[in-house]
């Protein structure tokens, strides 16, 4: 289960040299893309730099990486081992996520990175990486209607909420797309702290770059994608000149270009898994922000090759179905449902029923055939791709059956 609070991980670190300066990261959506562009941008400047996000993808530690690869784990469990046996030992209690968090800032320890790009878990200000003191930036990032019942029922309580990473004396960075209510709130605690700030617009990339606006020219970006990197470079513009004065930031940026996000818009082949030749997009949108950008990148990407998309999707419990899938699947769809299995470390996430599921999307209206396949990921993949007949296949509605996916892609591989 999951429990906010700060007393529980700032006695599970008390022992640990927090070594690092560290650049912080909360949002709804756009988190891991910042973190992943950051981390990039830093590595490429001479850096050294680790970077911890959440969940994970395909296995527990690929969640941190050092030097933009992910940790050895053997030296993951190593200090796994020793952050749950203090844990024990002391009669703390921690969530899994504090055990992570207190592992993954040893490991940054004992690898002696310059500097830790950090996304929040959940929330912001109870969040267990909120014990992180020595930071160089803060960074907030799309925010929207997500975990209400832990932060907060209303826009302006959940940007409260993630506002809690802001820190008096360390500069800002805000997605300046957010919506009048979120903005206004952050300009109050930001106001309240007394600190600089930077709002991003990506309409306008050469106010925050020359390079960034030359780079936008020559990449076929979606808005979101625009906006995470203005945050990334607005970032980078507070954090570099404190960790290598003489480094230009400018000269950094075409390496934006190299960067990929695993799980999020992936074009990818499944093959050998299934019998088919043609790219598959994964994607694990999984709230209305993040369905809204999948919904723009399909309609503008897939659905202009043969107008109607076939579908293999699942859910976590306690989503809104009609509002996570209402946008994007559309009239001549055709849909397969099917459920992700058990998430290593996050017991209490649970899957929808695919047939549950598949009732819910039959009441959309004009939607194709629907077909529920059970827990058998394999076998819906394979249905779906069969019925697509080489038309746009999209899997989406949860980072876990990404990871499940790709956890079955890499078997496959591995054993042929």
């Amino acid at each position: 289960m999951i429990e906010l609070g700060l007393s529980r991980i700032s006695r599970l670190v008390q022992q640990t040299s927090l070594s690092w300066q560290a650049i912080h990261i909360a949002g709804t959506n756009g988190k891991g893309s910042i973190s992943a562009y950051l981390s990039h941008l830093l590595t490429s400047g001479g850096v050294r730099c680790g970077r911890f996000t959440s969940p994970h993808l395909v296995d527990r530690w690929d969640c941190i990486t050092i030097g933009e690869r992910v940790v050895q784990e053997s030296l993951f469990r190593q200090i796994e081992a020793q952050v749950k046996q203090r844990d024990q030992t002391l009669g703390i209690g921690a969530s899994e996520f504090e055990l992570l968090t207190a592992t993954a800032f040893e490991i940054f320890h004992h690898e002696q990175v310059e500097v830790g790009v950090v996304e929040v878990g959940m929330g912001g200000r109870l969040d267990a990486t909120n014990i992180l003191k020595d930071v160089l930036v803060s960074v907030v990032a799309k925010i929207g209607l997500d975990h209400q019942n832990l932060l907060g029922n209303t826009i302006e309580e959940i940007t409260r909420e993630k506002a809690g990473i802001l820190k008096r004396g360390v500069p800002c960075v805000v997605d300046g797309t957010n919506s009048p209510a979120v903005i206004t709130t952050l300009q109050d605690r930001i106001k309240e702290l007394n600190i600089d700030a930077t709002y991003t617009h990506p309409e306008t990339p050469s106010e925050h770059s020359p390079s960034l606006g030359q780079l936008f020219s020559k990449l076929d970006l979606l808005p979101h994608q625009q906006a995470n990197m203005c945050c990334a470079v607005s970032a980078l513009k507070f954090a570099l000149p404190k960790l290598r004065p003489d480094a230009g930031v400018d000269s950094l940026l075409p390496q934006l270009s190299n960067v990929e996000w695993p799980g999020r818009l992936q074009s990818i082949s499944l093959a050998p898994l299934i019998a088919r030749e043609e790219p598959i997009l994964l994607d694990g949108a999984h709230n209305t922000q993040s369905a809204e950008v999948l919904r723009q990148y399909v309609d503008r990407r897939l659905r202009p090759q043969a107008g109607n998309v076939t579908w293999v999707i699942a859910a976590s419990r306690g989503k809104d179905i009609p509002e996570l899938f209402g946008s994007i699947i559309k009239e001549g769809d055709r849909v397969v449902t099917t459920a992700f299995g058990p998430v290593d470390g996050m017991p209490w996430v649970k899957a929808v029923e695919p047939e549950e599921l598949a009732t819910c999307v039959r009441s959309f209206p004009g939607i194709g055939e629907v077909q529920s396949f059970g827990k058998d990921i394999v076998a819906a993949i394979d249905y779906a791709s069969r019925e697509a007949n080489g038309n746009p296949l999209v899997i989406a509605g949860s980072l876990y059956l990404v990871s499940d996916v790709l956890r079955h892609l890499r078997e496959v591989k591995t054993s042929s």
